[in-house]
């Protein structure tokens, strides 16, 4: 690969994740403070995310798929994204906020998959050059949040007071705004599928796979997914308005260490993969969400801070243990055939369903806890312990009912 082509690459990567991590993190925490929302208003800007996971496959599978090359599309779709930002920037209530970051979000959902396709359209080897251009993904998330914290402090109290934290969405937006017009510059990425060739909805969704769920031990894994998916929701829903509310400095900054701790475990991968096999990493990551809830359930700001810290290190194992490590074995299971429907089936029943009941139960947990009334320690102890309960459940019961399998290892999915 030309390196004025990996160069192109990865600043679209860091654009790409620099754009979400910008404001997504800390939108729990911009949320109550600057426009009152409640908690169920809370869960509803952030479900918009999995109506986008939802309705990404039709953008991709119906428009970018057969009549538009990848990099025009992702250019569009972040000059409006950009225009639907700079709106929500200048949102004075939740009433008029909502509406933006509803369509950003079916806007945004599908540039996750057109990065992708712009990516692997230049790699004749992807397995081993797409992680080196996915790794700048995760340094822009990363910078956006130390920019927020270290550099602007709009996560400070003084600045959440001043209102100071809807300055993430102007700087959201103009980073989309670059990433759009840098957009037109990447390498050309035609269509994929044929003129003429008719479209089946089955083939768009990814249900073709559906015949995956046959086998009792992808059942089981499949719907375990699903449920891992509602502790997963309490984090992204709260962990940012938890930090800040118990007294924790630069919340937005610390919570990048989750970031930082994805590319550490993704390098121990392998190595877990290979001494522990498929079930007991699963398992493993599944008990890091427990640990992880359990740290904020009875961690502070002062003496057990580190508790905290370690909470948000947890992110690397929760996510690339559990969700790399699915998308390993569904694409084992799969087979060559039903390699990409599996895929998107997997993505939709996560990203799109699980997400979604997982918002809207943290947004009821959250709201009970705190009309009972208590400390702020005391009411955070409860909303973490709910999480930390229910993913200690679904890893007994997959532990109890998967069955271990022939080792799978990440060079036989290459």
């Amino acid at each position: 690969m030309k390196s004025s082509i990996r160069f192109k690459l990865s600043f679209m990567m860091f654009l790409e994740f620099f754009v979400w991590g910008g404001w997504f993190v800390t939108l729990g925490l911009y949320l109550p403070h600057n426009l009152s929302a409640s908690d169920a208003e809370i869960s509803s800007a952030f479900a918009t995310q999995c109506f986008g996971a939802i309705i990404a496959p039709f953008i991709i599978g119906l428009i970018a798929d057969r009549y538009f090359n990848a990099e025009k599309i992702l250019g569009i779709l972040h000059i409006l994204g950009a225009i639907l930002m700079f709106q929500m920037y200048n949102a004075t209530d939740f009433a008029s906020f909502y509406p933006y970051v509803f369509i950003y979000m079916i806007l945004y959902m599908p540039t996750l998959a057109l990065v992708n396709s712009v990516s692997f359209n230049q790699m004749s080897n992807p397995e081993k050059d797409f992680g080196n251009i996915r790794v700048w993904g995760t340094l822009g998330w990363i910078v956006a949040g130390l920019l927020i914290s270290y550099a602007f402090h709009w996560d400070s109290k003084d600045s959440l007071t001043a209102g100071l934290l809807k300055n993430t969405f102007l700087m959201t937006a103009i980073a989309s705004l670059v990433l759009g017009l840098f957009s037109f510059v990447l390498p050309k990425t035609p269509p994929k599928a044929r003129k003429g060739e008719k479209v089946r909805l089955g083939e768009v969704l990814g249900l073709d796979a559906l015949k995956l769920l046959k086998d009792r031990n992808y059942l089981i894994f499949f719907v375990s997914s699903v449920l891992i998916c509602v502790p997963l929701a309490f984090y992204y829903q709260y962990a940012s308005q938890f930090l800040s509310e118990i007294g924790l400095a630069n919340p937005a900054g610390k919570m990048t260490f989750g970031q930082m701790s994805e590319v550490l475990f993704m390098l121990l991968l392998p190595v877990f993969f290979t001494r522990f096999g498929l079930k007991k990493t699963l398992v493993l990551a599944m008990a890091a969400w427990v640990i992880r809830y359990l740290c904020f359930a009875y961690g502070n700001a002062g003496e057990l801070s580190f508790m905290l810290i370690i909470g948000i290190a947890l992110h690397g194992a929760c996510y690339d243990f559990f969700f790399v490590t699915g998308q390993i074995y569904t694409d084992n299971k799969a087979g060559e055939k039903y390699k990409s429907a599996a895929q998107g089936l997997i993505t939709l029943a996560t990203y799109g369903v699980g997400m979604l009941v997982g918002f809207y139960i943290a947004g009821i947990i959250s709201e009970m806890y705190k009309t009972q009334g208590g400390g702020v320690a005391e009411v955070w102890n409860h909303i973490w312990t709910f999480p930390a309960i229910f993913a200690f459940i679904v890893m007994a019961l997959f532990a109890i009912f998967f069955k271990p399998e022939k080792k799978v290892t990440i060079e036989e999915t290459a």
